[in-house]
């Protein structure tokens, strides 16, 4: 059992993970959260349900691990004054899930230092809540005023000057630190930028062009993904799963298969299981292909972004012609899979390998050599692993700044059970140490999708796609994405139907750390520092 406490009681959650869960009440969440931090351990994830019709008052769930397995801690939360004690204290990572949290169900983190809203941004009702099983859309949504008259001005007048609160949209009042002194200025970036990314804000406090404070807003991608689940059946929430976060589109649908199949009690065939880890690595490699690419443009070398970009391309061309999908969407489904593998797309994969094996070596020392693109990585936006473990820094990122996580070697599922996955770590924790950690990873996945077609199960598997789940039933499911751990967490309702799905990007524990990494780099490195992170928008917006 990975905490022991005397009022928690653990119950085994599923066999493919060394995952508890167990109830607690309020007044015992400081305490285990204290234990699991002083003994090494991290907060992976945080999210409300609203169980009123259930237990008469709402859950706070939030789900810790150790070197020995992981937690999911159920609190129970009153109906009236659904508060509970803040826990970003001991786990900073808290601060960003906790409001969301309260903007989505109303449950509030009591003496936390920051309320301020994550997700809403004047969208909704502010004394209105879309996760709450009562919560009317059209009744809760805020109208953009009418435009005025033509020749007249544009000012929105304020609910005290109408008297109606209810009519015109509220103004954006968050509250940014500032950074004031001589010579010090502000650059606000975003949240609508140049390029085709996501949106989000920056707003940089500089001297010169020496970085002080860089302070992030997201939240402006709000999907309502968490709401739609509740709606669908547990096939099309296997699809929307796919897409929370497209580029780790595998990640998350073996995610949601695995919490799906945990509380129907159920194991996939063996070949899907060997699929889904080939599937996997497939998106490890094409991701950091692209980020190895985009890192070398970064810094003025275009023969790097096109150089990886070539090889990504080939990989995810070879992905359609084997699999069907260039990004490999939908083809986990609970239960199993949906595509198979035949000898000719075999040999391709095969031959693919060896490609890839011997162009990156060659681009590795290319870069390794080059004396201008070194100068710009080594000692940029590092992050010390001393404040990686205190901020819970994850990933790639975080093995980056020696922080020795990866979920294929501490909780190997099947098959990485039987694949003996050496993670690739570094202490450095600069751009150079995160570049170094992507070759590495890079070559070992070459290494695991060859050691998978050798093993490969040759028999052809009775499929065993799951329909419908049991009635009140709680599951968990977590993969080690190309980015980090991605979680996902399935409740179902007396009938067996969704009534709550939680799926959790690693990018909620590293968006914060790319705040200290950029501090005293120039902002001209900004870029350069956020790409190798590459965190995403959508995957913590739910």
């Amino acid at each position: 059992m990975p905490i022991k406490h005397p009022n928690l009681k653990l119950s085994r959650l599923t066999d493919a993970l060394p995952a508890w869960t167990g109830d607690i009440s309020p007044d015992d969440l400081h305490e285990i959260c204290r234990q699991v931090h002083d003994g090494g351990g991290r907060l992976v994830a945080l999210w409300g349900s609203d169980a009123r019709l259930q237990s008469g008052g709402f859950k706070l769930h939030l789900v810790l691990v150790n070197e020995t397995g992981m937690v999911c801690l159920n609190v129970t939360l009153s109906a009236e004054q659904p508060m509970y004690p803040d826990i970003s204290q001991i786990f900073p990572a808290a601060n960003r899930m906790q409001r969301a949290t309260y903007d989505l169900l109303g449950i509030y983190a009591q003496e936390g230092h920051d309320h301020r809203k994550w997700l809403r941004h004047g969208a909704w009702h502010s004394g209105s809540f879309p996760l709450r099983k009562d919560f009317d859309a059209a009744a809760s949504r805020i109208p953009l005023p009418n435009p005025p008259p033509e020749g007249e001005g544009t000012t929105v007048p304020s609910p005290a000057e109408t008297g109606d609160k209810d009519k015109f949209y509220e103004p954006d009042d968050y509250g940014f630190v500032r950074v004031e002194g001589q010579g010090v200025h502000e650059i606000p970036v975003g949240p609508v930028h140049s390029g085709i990314i996501e949106p989000g804000h920056f707003r940089f406090s500089i001297i010169g062009e020496r970085v002080l404070r860089l302070e992030e807003r997201l939240g402006y991608v709000h999907k309502g993904i968490e709401k739609r689940f509740e709606s669908m059946s547990l096939q099309q929430g296997a699809k929307l799963a796919g897409r929370v976060s497209g580029d780790s589109t595998v990640a998350y649908a073996w995610a949601y298969a695995m919490a799906a199949e945990s509380i129907a009690g159920v194991t996939p065939p063996k070949r899907a299981l060997w699929l889904r880890a080939l599937l996997l690595e497939r998106e490890r490699v094409a991701n950091h292909l692209g980020d190895l690419g985009y890192l070398g443009n970064d810094v003025a070398l275009s023969f790097g972004l096109s150089q990886f970009w070539i090889l990504k391309e080939q990989v995810l061309r070879n992905n359609a012609t084997v699999f069907g999908h260039r990004y490999l969407m939908d083809k986990i489904v609970p239960g199993g899979v949906t595509v198979n593998l035949d000898v000719e797309g075999k040999h391709i994969i095969e031959r693919e390998c060896d490609m890839l094996e011997q162009q990156v070596r060659l681009l590795r020392g290319i870069y390794d050599e080059h004396a201008g693109m070194q100068d710009r990585f080594i000692g940029t936006g590092r992050v010390e692993p001393k404040l990686a473990a205190q901020l819970g820094l994850c990933g790639l990122a975080g093995r980056a700044s020696a922080q020795a996580w990866d979920a294929r070697v501490q909780f190997a599922c099947a098959p990485y059970d039987k694949l003996n996955v050496q993670m690739a770590t570094y202490r450095n924790g600069d751009v150079a140490a995160r570049v170094i950690v992507r070759f590495d990873e890079l070559f070992e996945s070459l290494r695991l999708q060859s050691e998978i077609l050798a093993k490969l199960v040759n028999e052809e598997d009775t499929p065993l796609l799951l329909e419908k789940l049991p009635g009140n039933g709680f599951g968990i499911g977590m993969v080690e994405g190309w980015r980090g751990e991605v979680l996902v967490a399935i409740h179902t309702d007396a009938e067996g139907n969704l009534t709550r799905v939680h799926p959790h990007d690693p990018s909620w524990q590293n968006w914060p750390l790319l705040e200290h990494a950029v501090i005293d780099n120039i902002v001209p490195d900004f870029p350069l520092i956020n790409k190798s992170f590459n965190l995403s928008y959508s995957g913590q917006d739910l």
